[in-house]
Order: C-alpha cells, then structure tokens, then sequence
C-alpha cells in the first residue's frame, strides 16, 4: 500500500518505519524492524505556510522499502515483544 504524504492511514515508529493502520494492527503495535511501537504520521502541509516548506517543494520519498523479515519471523518476534508496553521496550 502506497502512504503518500497526505495519508492519515500512516503510522511510524520511533525510527521512522512507516506502516499502514491495518498491518500496525495486524504486528499487535510491535515494529518488526526495531521493536518499538507506532504513532500516527502527521500529514505534511500542502500549502507553503512558510517559504521553502511544502510537500510541493519537498516532497515526500516514492521508494517503497520492504522488510527482509518472513512472515514466520514476523510472527515470531511480535509474539516475544507484544506483550511488553511500548514505553518499557
């Protein structure tokens, strides 16, 4: 799923790591690259509010990056960490 930088379905760990709402739910708040939990991504402004800062004149990334985890890692490492609050991780 593509998250441009208007979407309100992004959610981003500690470190940054981007993630659709439904697969935050799916890895139970448990980031699969760092272990951290999520929060909503802000919606970068459309509009130059300030000049020079927009996502017109800075846009957002296009690469879509993908873990190098199996689904079986995955699965396994949310399991260790879910259980555990995101602010004692």
């Amino acid at each position: 799923m593509d998250l441009p930088p208007s979407s309100v379905d992004a959610h981003v760990c500690t470190y940054e790591c981007t993630f659709c709402t439904a697969c935050v739910t799916r890895l139970s708040n448990v980031c699969p690259n760092c272990g951290g939990g999520f929060t909503p991504r802000p919606v970068r402004p459309s509009r130059e509010w300030r000049a020079g800062l927009s996502v017109a004149l800075r846009p957002g990334s296009t690469a879509r990056v993908h873990t190098p985890y199996t689904e079986a890692e995955l699965d396994e490492f949310v399991d260790r960490v879910k259980g555990v609050p995101p602010a004692e991780r």
